[in-house]
């Protein structure tokens, strides 16, 4: 089995002719024979006692071919594509040549990966957000863990305010008659949320619990029920609870229930250098993608449409994989989205193609500047993935191949090399502004 010829047919095609040596392809034909014998049934001959050459003439002579060719060939198609040194993107399009004294010739019509030209990558220009944080910003932090914190209390001492949570019936009347829809039994309400329409939640403000009373309010003019929109209504009203939110106050002895700090000033100390530690890894995030942007701006490269559409069914693929995580579906997505493949498959075509450019302009720079991934990083690469997963590093080494670990080393190098030759400025946000 050997590479017989591989010629460039257009940019990115490459017809390869593979031979199955005449040996190795007869000694396989006689494998098949004696697995499928058995199972042929040819007249005057006892189940499986048949020769091979009266089967042959009586099915034909390549009766037992394409199960031999099917079985030889991915040893040698890929022994084949190796030696003729291509770096294949796409399944192989196989079409049988001919039969003979040499052998079975085959040939597979490949894509491979296209001429990356790179006209820059040094010197590229980027802006940087300014990180800042604000008073603002860590109290809303903090806010949110009082809010995680917070008792629930009962009201019985004064009227309804808003920022109460109200247990109210209501019924709605326009012109005298109840309308469909329009009625409520025990429902929660927080007051001032705007979950009703305008006016609504305000007139139950200042009304105590067990009171019956009518509010009046008007529809708006867009409103989705035509014969609503517009008109002034009245709801009859009974108040049955009230709840408030009390939150925690912060002091010393709050940090210490909700973090490892004893005091209100090194809580919020924490609580902004994790702010800064978001916004400066967004930030970050921002520069290499506006660095990834202009790189690929500056590749020059006819790109298959298959490499494309591989990396759409890795999108799709993920995307099925976290709705079944979920206990959903592909199918009851597009049921109930209304969606099909082929509108999901269309939603994920920019980004593919943004993540193949960036691929192969990043594979170009590499080459380019000759980078390579160390043994050691390498090792280094398989304990970050199985701390993460809290696996052993041999479970890791077993699962995925060092040609992936080796590529997201090189790859995360190349963007440094154009990180550390980049010009970025710090460009202020608007709420820095």
């Amino acid at each position: 089995m050997a590479l017989k010829n591989s010629k460039k047919v257009s940019a990115n095609t490459y017809e390869v002719e593979i031979v199955l040596g005449k040996e190795a392809f007869d000694a396989e034909v006689n494998k098949v024979y004696r697995k499928n014998v058995a199972k042929m049934n040819v007249p005057g001959f006892r189940r499986g006692k048949a020769p091979k050459s009266v089967i042959e003439k009586m099915y034909g002579s390549a009766v037992f071919y394409e199960e031999a060719i099917d079985n030889l060939l991915p040893e040698a198609y890929s022994a084949a594509i190796a030696e003729a040194k291509l770096d294949v993107v796409s399944r192989p399009d196989i079409e049988l040549v001919s039969t003979g004294d040499e052998g079975v010739v085959l040939k597979a019509t490949v894509i491979v990966k296209p001429t990356v030209k790179v006209s820059e990558y040094k010197g590229l220009t980027a802006e940087r957000p300014e990180v800042t944080v604000s008073e603002e910003e860590i109290a809303r932090e903090i806010d949110m863990v009082r809010n995680r914190n917070a008792r629930v209390l009962t009201v019985e001492d004064r009227p309804a305010e808003l920022g109460d949570e109200a247990t109210i019936d209501f019924e709605g009347f326009l012109d005298g008659v109840a309308f469909e829809g329009g009625k409520g039994e025990k429902h929660p309400l927080k007051l001032g949320s705007g979950n009703f329409i305008p006016g609504f939640e305000e007139q139950i403000v200042g009304h105590n619990v067990g009171e019956s009373f009518d509010i009046t309010v008007t529809f708006p003019e867009d409103y989705g029920e035509a014969s609503l929109a517009g008109k002034e209504t009245v709801f009859k009203i009974v108040l049955h609870e009230l709840k408030k939110t009390e939150l925690p106050e912060l002091d010393d002895e709050f940090v210490k229930d909700v973090s490892e700090f004893d005091t209100v000033e090194e809580y919020k100390a924490s609580i902004s250098a994790k702010i800064e530690e978001r916004k400066n890894n967004s930030a970050d995030a921002e520069v290499e993608k506006q660095l990834i942007d202009k790189l690929i701006a500056n590749m020059t490269a006819e790109i298959p449409t298959c490499m494309i559409d591989t990396e759409i069914d890795h999108y799709v693929n993920d995307y099925d994989y976290r709705l079944r995580s979920q206990g959903a579906s592909l199918d009851l997505y597009y049921q109930y989205t209304g969606s099909t493949e082929e509108k999901l498959r269309e939603s994920f075509k920019e980004e593919a193609e943004r993540q193949v450019k960036s691929k192969l302009a990043l594979e170009r720079v590499a080459k380019t500047e000759k980078i390579k991934a160390g043994k050691k990083e390498m090792e280094e690469e398989y304990k970050k993935i199985a701390s993460g997963y809290n696996v052993d590093i041999d479970y890791v080494k077993k699962n995925i191949p060092e040609e992936g670990i080796s590529e997201d080393i090189v790859l995360r190098k190349a963007i440094q090399v154009i990180k550390d030759n980049a010009v970025i400025t710090t460009k202020a946000t608007e709420e820095n502004a």
